[in-house]
């Protein structure tokens, strides 16, 4: 896993005395660093990339450390936005948005919370999509659906854990449409995973555990208004951009609506909290 270093990150722009815009690689970055913690947003995607609120002693989003930063290659790790469709339902692979870049369009700062909005334009310059990411003790992204035609949108989030062998996952239904298999399967609840896997389940449980135990912490996630919910390690198939042992470090919990797409101005919500 990636330790982003900002104050080593090329500094592009003091946008606020706690908001910079700086650069990896070929990608510009927001950078927050504020009284409730840190964060890094790649323009590129809207891509959370990193969040570390003040009292917690580790990020609490996985970024791959083999990462080039490239523009027009996926970012792997962090919160891709996979939107307009998921998975292979169009070109590229998870669709566009992830691949695009964004503009920072609004932020506010206050003393308890800071908000950064992100949004994306169609080729007619008109708002296709809006994610509003507000940090304080938790992390809230808000994703909004502007685009005439109903899509598909998973928040792809990467979870930093100590050891994939010792995470355990709460709140998860026991049976997941097995996206390797194409089929429905029955899976232990609660869920450790034992190699690869990706699934995705009902988001009918409105609230997903990632219990840690060689961090020795718990991360809640809240799915609102979701229809799904998408598990996935690649165990030891690890795709480009990741080291062959980086599965061991990482879990995605995602919040989606893929089964029911979002129509337009419908928003769908990630609450992330790390409990202390």
């Amino acid at each position: 896993m990636m330790n982003l270093d900002y104050q080593l990150l090329k500094l592009n722009q003091q946008i606020h005395p706690n908001i910079s815009l700086r650069t990896v690689g070929e990608i510009p970055v927001i950078v927050l660093e504020h009284a409730v913690g840190k964060a890094a947003i790649a323009l590129q995607g809207a891509q959370l990339l990193s969040w570390q609120p003040h009292f917690a002693q580790h990020d609490v989003i996985w970024l791959s450390d083999s990462e080039p930063f490239k523009q027009g290659t996926a970012i792997r790790g962090g919160v891709p936005v996979c939107y307009p469709w998921f998975g292979r339902h169009g070109e590229p692979m998870h669709g566009y948005a992830r691949v695009s870049m964004w503009q920072l369009s609004t932020w506010q700062v206050d003393e308890e919370a800071v908000s950064l909005t992100f949004c994306l334009f169609d080729e007619q310059h008109l708002v296709q999509a809006k994610l509003q990411m507000t940090f304080s003790e938790q992390c809230r992204l808000r994703f909004t659906h502007y685009g005439v035609t109903p899509a598909e949108v998973a928040l792809h989030t990467y979870y930093n854990v100590g050891d994939i062998t010792q995470t355990t996952l709460f709140g998860l239904p026991d049976a997941a449409f097995n996206n390797a298999a194409q089929k429905d399967v029955s899976v232990p609840s609660p869920l450790l995973l034992t190699g690869a896997f990706d699934g995705i389940f009902s988001a009918e449980q409105h609230i997903t555990h990632i219990d840690d135990k060689a961090q020795n912490r718990i991360v809640e996630v809240e799915h609102i208004n979701a229809s799904d919910i998408v598990v996935w390690n690649p165990w030891e198939n690890t795709p480009s951009q990741m080291r062959p042992e980086g599965y061991q470090t990482m879990i995605c919990v995602e919040t989606a609506r893929i089964r029911h797409k979002l129509v337009q101005k419908e928003a769908m919500e990630a609450v992330i909290r790390l409990q202390r």
